[in-house]
């Protein structure tokens, strides 16, 4: 990731509108800030929530609160706590979300 021509600035999360997405079951609360074109979200999951795909996008994602399960497409499984963070590259390994007791992260992609 390269970062240029972005001058300081804070965001206060509570002040940007979010955008619901519906997964497989549950749903996702997204709110979204982009600089450059570099996509930074803070993201919440419904308890249950399932995605209804598999992602081949990169991410930095660390959890806030809840539980994250992330399948890989070879049928690896990880478990994120708060605290816990992951890193993947674009296209590189097919993953896909679930927040049984629901989830708040914050992604970069």
């Amino acid at each position: 990731m390269l970062i240029q021509n972005i001058p300081f600035g804070t965001t206060d999360w509570g002040t940007i509108e979010p955008t619901r997405h519906a997964g497989e079951v549950g749903f996702a609360l997204w709110r979204t800030q982009h600089f450059g074109t570099i996509r930074v979200r803070m993201v919440e999951y419904s308890a249950g929530y399932v995605a209804d795909h598999w992602c081949s996008k990169g991410h930095i994602l660390l959890c806030l609160e809840g539980e994250l399960h992330t399948e890989l497409e070879d049928g690896r499984r990880f478990v994120l706590t708060p605290g816990m963070s992951y890193q993947v590259a674009d296209n590189a390994e097919p993953h896909r979300s679930m927040a049984p007791v629901g989830a708040k992260l914050f992604v970069v992609d």
